[in-house]
């Protein structure tokens, strides 16, 4: 009888031990698939309004590799090249992007990549398309990043406006065990060779935010302005994109 149940507890061992070593020795996978929505008061991009101070829905996903590369797709509501008669049917921005990020050390990081704003519709005679490529690259030192952007083509819209650039610093700061978190941005867009009736479309940017993370719900208060010259950044409809404003937004990564 004792031979019996040591013999059964040596097979019960046998049979554990392998299946233990196989899960140890099962590889993480490289891959990871994540996706995003939100809500928004207000769309606003680079300081300025990309839905006439409307409301926006917005998403994407993305594509991560271990080794640091990834890509995705955003997409975005807008009401901007309608309102200005650029286009007589474009309600959508879909936006596809890929690059590389890494870190240098514990501190530092870095990101470089290309970023292609797509607008569809149906543009009015003459018009130049608002769809742009840029190429990208930002460093990083804790909660603190400067980022530099640069168009390859015609830029949102303006023919020839090759090379137009934008320069942003960033700070996003979590305070700990809180889900808090706490942003402020300063950006300068510069337009090359372009012009309103005569007036600069330059302009300097920025916003201050915070946010609270209820259970992967991440609820969202923004404050942004520009410097923007009124007469080039009001629309047909009056409105004034460029104007101080607060935008309430609901998130959710998965």
């Amino acid at each position: 009888m004792m031979k019996s149940k040591l013999l059964n507890s040596l097979i019960l061992a046998a049979l554990a031990v392998p299946s233990v070593a196989m899960a140890a020795d099962a590889p993480a996978s490289p891959h990871t698939l994540t996706g995003n929505v939100g809500i928004f008061s207000d769309y606003i991009f680079r300081g300025t309004s990309q839905t006439g101070a409307g409301a926006a829905l917005q998403g994407g996903m993305d594509y991560t590799h271990a080794s640091g590369f990834y890509a995705g797709v955003w997409g975005s509501n807008i009401s901007w090249l309608s309102d200005a008669a650029v286009a007589t049917a474009s309600s959508v921005e879909l936006d596809t992007y890929f690059g590389y990020r890494g870190s240098v050390s514990n501190d530092v990081t870095f990101d470089v990549g290309f970023l292609r704003y797509n607008y569809p519709g149906n543009y009015a005679v003459g018009a130049t398309k608002a769809d742009t490529n840029e190429i990208y690259g930002s460093l990083g030192w804790q909660w603190l990043s400067a980022k530099y952007s640069r168009s390859l083509g015609d830029t949102f819209g303006w023919a020839g406006a090759s090379g137009s650039d934008y320069l942003e610093i960033n700070a996003n700061y979590a305070i700990d065990n809180t889900g808090i978190s706490l942003g402020a941005h300063v950006g300068k867009q510069a337009f090359k060779g372009t012009a309103v009736a005569g007036l600069s479309v330059d302009y300097t940017d920025y916003k201050l935010s915070v946010s609270k993370d209820f259970s992967g719900y991440v609820l969202g208060l923004a404050y942004t302005g520009t410097n923007t010259n009124r007469a080039a950044y009001t629309n047909p409809q009056g409105k004034y994109l460029g104007r101080d404003t607060a935008i309430l937004s609901l998130t959710h990564a998965f």
